[in-house]
């Protein structure tokens, strides 16, 4: 897992203020799932976890929240091919994700040589500057 300083839920809140979100017990209840979570949960999993502090939490809510979150800069959506899309705050520094196809595990990781790889690619296809903001890579076992 890579170490992060892991936004706080209050973070979070005050992207959604700043989007012009009401924060209701609802919405509260979500952004401190998200906050306080050490692995990728997706929308259903952030839902149930957020339910039994608040049972009152709609899937909606999860989804709209999420969206707006999204779309202010601090969660990070990860779409893997034929599985949920899982989230993550966008706070930790710059690493990859593997998941295990079988278990949907997800795995955090740095690799020296995957990033010179790439910044070698963005070279040759004239990237200027060489930085890759997103990637998917896909590794079958």
């Amino acid at each position: 897992m890579i170490e992060s300083s892991q936004m706080s839920a209050r973070e979070l809140e005050h992207a959604l203020r700043d989007a012009g979100v009401r924060i209701t017990r609802q919405r509260s209840a979500i952004l401190r799932i998200l906050a306080e979570a050490d692995d990728h949960p997706d929308a259903n999993e952030l839902y149930s976890r957020a339910s039994a502090l608040e049972p009152t939490v709609s899937l909606s809510t999860v989804y709209r929240t999420l969206s707006i979150l999204e779309e202010k800069g601090v969660v990070h959506r990860l779409t893997f091919e034929g599985a949920p899309a899982r989230f993550e705050t966008a706070d930790a520094p710059h690493h990859d994700h593997m998941i295990d196809l079988d278990t949907g595990e997800v795995t955090e990781f740095v690799n020296d040589r995957i990033e010179r790889l790439q910044a070698e690619i963005a070279d040759e296809l004239v990237v200027s500057p060489p930085t890759v903001k997103t990637h998917v890579s896909r590794i079958l076992a």
